[in-house]
This record gives C-alpha cells, sequence and structure tokens, in this order.
C-alpha cells in the first residue's frame, strides 16, 4: 500500500516506519496521522516482530505543522482535540504494542516528535541530532505524553529544566542525561538501528513483550503490586515455546531459534 507521508517497509520480522516530509522537517500533518492510524493492523500481525521509526531527510520531526490551520482562532483550533483524535492513540499503541519499537532519531526532534521518539522501547540518536522542549517557547505545555516520559527518564528536577527552558539538548547530553539509550555516529545510525530491530525480532517475541508489559507496569506499581505482575506474567512466559527453545539450547550449548510462539 502506498502512503503520501510515509514510508512503510517489512523484512525479516521487522516493520521500519519513515515519516517522510522531509520539506517541512517531518511535521505531523493530518495526513501523516491519517497515515500512521492505517499501519496500526499492519504492525500488530504475528509476522511483524519489531518496529523501527526513523525519519526522512535530515530531521527525525520538529513537531506539528500549525500551518494546516490558523492556531490563532480560539474557534477553529482546538488542540486539545487533535491530541485526542491523533497523537495520544499512537503514542498508547506504540507502548502497547506486544513487540519491540526503536526510534532512530536521524536529526533535529522537537515538540511532540520528542515525545514519539521517547515512546519507543529503545531510542538511538544520531551525534549531530538533538531534543528540544520547544512548547514553552510558544506558550503551550509538552504533550504526546512529554509530561509523562521526561520525569520518569531524566527525574524531576531536569525535566522541570528541559520543559520550563525549552533549551536544545544535543544527542551526547541527552544520553548522559538518561534520556535516550545510545548515541551513534551519523554514517552508522541505521546501520545500528537495522541491526538492532533485526537482534530483537529474532528474539523471544512473546517474552520481550511481556518485558515490555511489565517495565510499562511498574512505572505507576507499588512493590507488592509489581510483584504480582512479574509472577503472572513470569507464568505465561514459562509456557512459551521460545522459552522451552531456550532452555534447550543453553543446555546443548547452541544458539537458540526462537519463534516467536
Amino acid at each position: 500500500m502506498a502512503y503520501e507521508t510515509i514510508l512503510f517497509d517489512v523484512a525479516d520480522g521487522v516493520a521500519t516506519i519513515t515519516l517522510n516530509r522531509p520539506e517541512k522537517m517531518n511535521t505531523f500533518s493530518e495526513q501523516m496521522h491519517a497515515d500512521l492510524k492505517s499501519i496500526m493492523p499492519e504492525l500488530s500481525k504475528d509476522e511483524i516482530r519489531a518496529v523501527l521509526i526513523t525519519g526522512a531527510g535530515r530531521a527525525f520531526g520538529a513537531g506539528a505543522d500549525l500551518s494546516e490551520s490558523d492556531p490563532t482562532d480560539p474557534d477553529k483550533f482546538d488542540a486539545g482535540e487533535t491530541l485526542e483524535k491523533n497523537y495520544n492513540p499512537l503514542i498508547l499503541f506504540l507502548r502497547n504494542l506486544d513487540k519491540p519499537v526503536i526510534s532512530a532519531v536521524n536529526g533535529p526532534a522537537a515538540g511532540a516528535s520528542v515525545s514519539l521518539a521517547l515512546a519507543a522501547d529503545i531510542c538511538l540518536a544520531a551525534k549531530s541530532s538533538y531534543f528540544l522542549q520547544a512548547f514553552c517557547h510558544i506558550g503551550l505545555v509538552p504533550d504526546a505524553g512529554g509530561t509523562y516520559f521526561l520525569p520518569r527518564l531524566v527525574g524531576s528536577a531536569k525535566a522541570m529544566g528541559l520543559a520550563l527552558l525549552g533549551d536544545k539538548i544535543p544527542a551526547e547530553e541527552a544520553e548522559r542525561l538518561g534520556l535516550i539509550w545510545k548515541v551513534i555516529d551519523d554514517d552508522q545510525l541505521m546501520i545500528e538501528a537495522n541491526s538492532l530491530a533485526l537482534r530483537l525480532a529474532k528474539g523471544p517475541t512473546k517474552g520481550l513483550a511481556m518485558i515490555k508489559q511489565a517495565m510499562n507496569a511498574s512505572l505507576g506499581n507499588t512493590l507488592e503490586e509489581q510483584l504480582d505482575v512479574e509472577r503472572d506474567l513470569q507464568r505465561k512466559a514459562a509456557k512459551t515455546a521460545d522459552f522451552i527453545e531456550g532452555v534447550r539450547a543453553f543446555s546443548e550449548k547452541r544458539k537458540p531459534n526462537f519463534t516467536g510462539e
């Protein structure tokens, strides 16, 4: 299927989504939201075992495309509605997806595009890239999960500074803060991102999904509640074919052949 604002490719169990509005720094448009919604059923298919998100051209994404409407007219512009309709379902879908999601930030990421990058389970960034909480510069609030992800990744003090000051955070600083997983040389970013996605796609998919589920649940649980989550998920994980294969491979001193079952 052809899409107007994204590129979508599936190979070796990895679904690669490329935000493809390079002339607009991959800002979110209504059409991009529609394209992203249309691939959600594809990403849920069993043959997809890992997802990789990146941007075309020089940017990962510069947030919302405000040129599509008149944001100065309160009778015609409802920022809350577009979040409810477009951004929030996308972020929730990625966080709840039962397979690993990687973001490869190839250039500047600003506004809601930062939230998209941080919604991934593992975020890689090119050395020349940066992250910008641009909302404060126009009197808005970090959205699409921004106020959720930031304090959990970098702590309350740093999160507040990032949101209130809106300074550019270079990729290496983002890694130091714990905002992202790893910084990669620009010319190696997609090579490493694809390699990591393939590694995850060849892993024990059901088990990885349960790791993701457990980690996400821990953010709002007490220790007692989380211990119960671990117990229940471990019970399920131990009944998968991949667990049996992993144990056999360990005993036989060979590399496991996980099938995602």
